[in-house]
């Protein structure tokens, strides 16, 4: 089988950067992202999971890749399961309307600004336009109808997380500021130099001005884009304080004992919404470490304590073995066996909004 045909059939955006994408990188001697200090997760070349688990390796990826179980996704999706929206230019005040473009995209409107996460616009998440995981529907805005945006947050470098084509169209149309980890700056501005990023690390925070403050938190994750550069770019969760409350964001994390969700609530206090991931978690024994499932989500949902949340992560690229609308089904088992209503959590389905409620359910 070709790198080509390999990478079609996988239809897991992470198997190209394992493999290095087109250019089959070699790895080198240094971190070619970020120098820094030594710290509680970084070695001095590589970013690590303090206590946590490593990525697993080549041997374990093929062994998923060709032991079966893969649920085919209906081509096409059921046009009932998406549509498109336009969302207002501004949302003023303490209000928070938060509205589902398709996987890790969200756009999140709050006290006049205007923030979008892991933007994806592309038909694909992967390092090449002709293979890899392509979109199962299309964005629930689309681009010519989002408002300016102001804030782009970029948890991680995976390729359906870190974008450069819809990056490099938001950096021409708006030029919006972006916030993300160490190590991803590097990635972004050698290929959109027309734009302003400010790099973080767990533990610092960003003044935006007029009660706005974005955190950056530790989640349980990894990072790659080629086959040199694994766990070189840092990976995070974000906690976006605004004047109506404060929003814990996570594009990606594996559930990790609930132990993040624990420290983001001692040290954050009383969270309004908790946007994250409930996708992208079958088999168990390949991805419990990365991708927590739905159960483990509300279970950090709990943990957190924060007042509403937010589901994303499932129904636009298929990249793991589940089909498409086993997130939500399980989502809604969780829920239940939890207590939490649907007023309070949402596994919401591209192009649908959530307006949070400012009062715990």
């Amino acid at each position: 089988m070709n790198r080509r045909s390999f990478l079609k059939w996988s239809g897991f955006g992470l198997v190209a950067a394992t493999l290095g994408g087109l250019g089959m990188r070699e790895a080198q001697a240094g971190n070619r992202y970020y120098s820094g200090p030594i710290s509680d997760h970084f070695d001095g070349k590589i970013f690590f999971n303090p206590g946590g688990e490593e990525p697993r390796g080549f041997t374990d990826l093929l062994r998923w890749q060709f032991g079966g179980g893969k649920i085919d996704w209906p081509k096409p999706v059921k046009a009932a399961d998406f549509v498109t929206t336009k969302p207002d230019q501004r949302v003023d005040g303490n209000r928070l309307v938060v509205t589902m473009i398709g996987h890790a995209t969200l756009l999140i409107q709050t006290a006049g600004l205007n923030i979008l996460t892991d933007p994806v616009w592309s038909e694909r998440a992967s390092p090449v336009s002709f293979a890899g995981p392509k979109r199962a529907n299309p964005p629930g805005i689309a681009f010519d109808d989002l408002p300016m945006i102001d804030i782009v947050i970029v948890t991680h470098n995976h390729y359906d997380h870190l974008d450069i084509a819809t990056l490099k169209r938001l950096a021409d149309r708006d030029k919006p500021r972006i916030i993300t980890p160490l190590g991803n700056d590097r990635i972004i501005l050698d290929d959109v130099a027309n734009i302003d990023v400010g790099v973080t690390d767990w533990g610092d925070r960003v003044e935006l001005g007029d009660g706005i403050t974005i955190h950056c938190e530790p989640c349980h994750h990894w990072s790659a884009r080629g086959m040199g550069d694994r766990r070189m770019a840092l990976w995070a969760a974000f906690i976006i304080e605004t004047p109506g409350g404060k929003i814990y964001h996570i594009g990606d994390t594996g559930y990790a004992n609930g132990q993040h969700y624990r420290e983001v609530r001692e040290k954050h206090g009383d969270i309004r919404l908790a946007i994250m991931p409930i996708g992208a978690y079958e088999p168990r024994w390949f991805m419990q470490a990365q991708h927590q499932n739905p159960e483990e989500a509300i279970a950090g949902f709990g943990l957190s304590g924060a007042s509403f949340g937010i589901g994303h992560h499932f129904g636009t690229f298929q990249l793991t073995n589940e089909g498409i609308d086993d997130p939500p089904a399980a989502l809604k088992t969780a829920m239940s066996a939890a207590g939490i209503g649907a007023e309070r959590f949402k596994g919401l389905r591209p192009g649908q909004q959530f307006e949070v409620p400012r009062a715990r359910a």
